[in-house]
Formats: C-alpha cells, sequence, structure tokens
C-alpha cells in the first residue's frame, strides 16, 4: 500500500521508509538482485517517490549504507588516545565482520564504481568516517599523545586502507587483535616527528 504524501512530515517518514527498506532488501537479495521496483513495494511508496529522491539504486544504497553507520559507530572520549582508537576500531571492526554489513559495505563499494555519477552518498560516507576518525585524532594532538607536525590525514589513511582492505579481500579478519595493533601503531606513528 503506497503512503500518502501528506506534506514535509510524511515525506521524510517515506523517505526513511525507503533507507530501512533499502537496508532489508539488501541483506535478502545484495545487490545484485537489488531493484527499485522491489524497494518501492517493501517500502510502501511508488516508483517515483524513490526516484524524487535518488537517480539510481546505486544512490540509494549508498546513502542507505552511509547513514546506517554514522548511526551505529559512537565517538569515543576515554581521555587517552590509545583507548579511544581502540574502542572506535574494535566497535568498527565488530560491525564490519558482520557477514550482513561487510556485504552492504562491499555493495556499496560497486554501486559508486558502477555508476559515478551516483557516488557522491558513498564519498560523503567515506568523508564522515575520515572526520570521526580525525576528531580522535586532534584530541590526541591537544593532549600532546600526537607530534604537532603529524599528517593527520595520512595515519586516517593507515587506518581505513587496512579496513577497506580486509574486508574487500577478505584474507585476514577484522577482529579485536587486528583493532588494538592499528590502535598501537597510528598511536606510535602519531608521536613520531615527520623529518
Amino acid at each position: 500500500m503506497e503512503r500518502p504524501h501528506t506534506g514535509r512530515r510524511r515525506n521524510e517518514a517515506a523517505r526513511e521508509a525507503i533507507i530501512d527498506a533499502a537496508i532489508g532488501l539488501l541483506q535478502e537479495v545484495g545487490y545484485e538482485g537489488f531493484t527499485i521496483e522491489r524497494l518501492a513495494r517493501d517500502a510502501g511508496v511508488g516508483k517515483q517517490t524513490v526516484y524524487r529522491w535518488w537517480p539510481s539504486k546505486a544512490a540509494v544504497i549508498a546513502e542507505a549504507v552511509g547513514t546506517r553507520a554514522q548511526h551505529t559507530i559512537p565517538l569515543p572520549d576515554t581521555g587517552t588516545l590509545a583507548a579511544d582508537l581502540r574502542e572506535f576500531f574494535e566497535t568498527t571492526f565488530r560491525q564490519s565482520e558482520d557477514p550482513k554489513i561487510l556485504s552492504e559495505l562491499k555493495s556499496m563499494m560497486v554501486a559508486s564504481i558502477e555508476n559515478p555519477e551516483a557516488a557522491r552518498p558513498f564519498y560523503d560516507f567515506l568523508a564522515s568516517r575520515r572526520a570521526t576518525l580525525k576528531v580522535l585524532l586532534e584530541r590526541g594532538a591537544a593532549r600532546s599523545e600526537v607530534s604537532a607536525d603529524a599528517d593527520l590525514d595520512f595515519l586516517t589513511d593507515l587506518a581505513y586502507g587496512l579496513l577497506w582492505y580486509r574486508g574487500l579481500v577478505g584474507h585476514r579478519p577484522l577482529d579485536d587483535e587486528a583493532a588494538r595493533k592499528l590502535a598501537g601503531a597510528l598511536v606510535a606513528a602519531g608521536a613520531e616527528s615527520r623529518k
């Protein structure tokens, strides 16, 4: 049954229903089986409502997965960089090791490659995750746990390079041990000055 369109509040409710349905559909059938027709039916809206906000399935998948990740990985504040990073990576890695979540992340990557013009939500998602990690590094710098001349963007790339490589290739787990080692490596790298 299609949802009635009764103004801005109803439109936002329809948009949220589409995001929720997109996650459910992606988990059920994966990227290849994902269709706008099925998405609209599962969300209780018309196809035109989906296309009003997203030009393609790639765009809606990228935004749905990005929105979910932003709400499920908190920003820790333990008082030390090492503990903040460890907690952040443990939470991130545990979520990424969930087969359903890993499938979503891979689908988001595929969607952005398949349809570059619709990849903005994916890049926004990546930028928000990078910004979150950078906040932790900046806090560490404010507490003199990170060198004043440390390259925070490079440290961020190191962290997400491990996550995406292990997540996409799957040769080693994204487990608590990997989270602890990565946190320690970033703290050590951040404490060193650029020569």
